[in-house]
Order: structure tokens, then sequence, then C-alpha cells
């Protein structure tokens, strides 16, 4: 059974995020301050997924993910918040969060965004479902079972999204793959000029793997379409195909 920590400031929402949590099968465990969730996440208390409240007392929930992502805490995070702002909702999502729900929100439609989030946690990382354990795309190799990439021989620490958005990519390469695709299969969001969250992690990805993040060789972008790993070609030093 799936335990989930709900994060919120305000004892009358816990107290119905709680009894509809249990009621859709989970258990439920609220905390209201920043220090509580760092705490029982340092101590390694089982937690499957977090319900964050954009506003805390003495931190936002924005500053809380950035901290938990920086620690490499990979739990997945769902924002609740009032706040119904495109700008905000992408902030969330570039801080790390999976999911972003307005409140007043419906029971039902909680619970089938905690389920489509923990369902593609189950379906990536150590839990990816996979018909081999290492994937080859070009100068890229991705060991599944170990979480590990490495490129032109070279071992690169990733976010757990920028694992999931080359992952992505490698199974698909040499072929284009447009930002809704990603945006859906990495976020599961389909949100009008949310896509902007796919070029920015692109863009940590690059700097990450690419000889030249300035000069793409590897990630290529397709102008007005999305993005395509190249494989076979591109080597350090060799002259990179133009990007845009």
């Amino acid at each position: 059974m799936e335990r989930i920590l709900v994060v919120d400031d305000e004892e009358a929402i816990l107290a119905v995020l709680q009894f509809h949590l249990e009621k859709a099968g989970y258990v439920a465990e609220t905390a209201t301050h920043p220090e509580e969730v760092f705490q029982r996440l340092r101590e390694g208390e089982p937690v499957d997924l977090i319900i964050l409240d954009h506003m805390l007392p003495d931190m936002s929930g924005l500053d809380i993910c950035k901290i938990l992502r920086q620690e490499g805490i990979t739990i997945p995070i769902i924002f609740l918040t009032a706040l119904d702002d495109e700008v905000e909702r992408v902030l969330c999502l570039e801080m790390g969060a999976d999911d972003y729900i307005t409140k007043p929100f419906r029971p039902r439609e909680l619970a089938a965004r905690i389920r489509a989030v923990l369902r593609r946690y189950q379906l990536s990382g150590d839990g990816e479902r996979r018909s081999a354990d290492v994937l080859h795309a070009g100068p890229v190799i991705i060991d599944l079972a170990k979480h590990t990439v490495t490129v032109f021989g070279q071992e690169v620490s990733l976010t757990l999204k920028e694992f999931q958005l080359l992952h992505h990519l490698a199974e698909h390469a040499d072929k284009v793959v447009t930002r809704d695709t990603l945006l859906d299969h990495i976020w599961g969001f389909k949100y009008t000029g949310d896509t902007r969250v796919v070029d920015v992690h692109i863009s940590h990805l690059r700097n990450k793997i690419e000889p030249n993040p300035a000069s793409p060789q590897l990630i290529k972008t397709v102008r007005g379409v999305g993005y395509k790993l190249i494989t076979g070609r591109a080597m350090p030093g060799d002259d990179p195909e133009e990007d845009e």
C-alpha cells in the first residue's frame, strides 16, 4: 500500500486530504512545516509520493521541492495550490514537480493524478519496464538496471527527469519526438504553453552530455516540432550539424 505525505499548514485541508486518500486505499501521513518534511525524508521514512502545498510558513513549496531535488530525493511530488497561473505552473515543473492541481480540488481528479504519477514512476527508474537492461544509442549507453548513463565512455550524473528524458529519446533514436509527446510521457501534462519545461530540461541535459552544449551534436532541435537523438555520426571534435 503506497504511503503519501501531505504537506499543508491548514489543518482543515490536511483532514480532508487524509480522509479522501485513505478512502482511495493509500496510507496518508501529514506534515505542517518544511523542517518536518526534511527530517522525515533524510531519516529514510518510506514515502511513495508527496502532496505539497505551494505556500507554507517560512519556506515556499517551490523551495522545498528544489532542495529535495538537489539532495537527490526523487520521490514524486504533486503541488496543491490556490494559484492557477501558467507561470507558476511552469515554475513548479522546472523545480522538479510531477503534477500540479489547484484548490478547490475534486477528490476523484486528485486520486486519478496520484495514480498517473505513481504509474509513471513504476515504469521508470529502477522499476522501468524494459526488454533489455542496457540501451545503446550511438555514444549514449543507458544501463537501466544500474540507472547509469555513459556518453563517449564517460559516466554522467543525471536527475530522474533528465534520465527519463534521455531514455525516451534513446528509445526513439534518430526519430523526431515532439515536445508534447515528451511532456505527456515524462510529466503527464498536456497543458498549452507548458512545453517550455521540456526545453529547459533539454538545455540542462545538453550541458551534461554534449561535448559542446552551444553546438549540440547529440540532441538536435527540429524547429517547431521537437527533438531528435542522433546516433552513429556525432563524435567529439566533429563539425556539428546546424541545430536551429
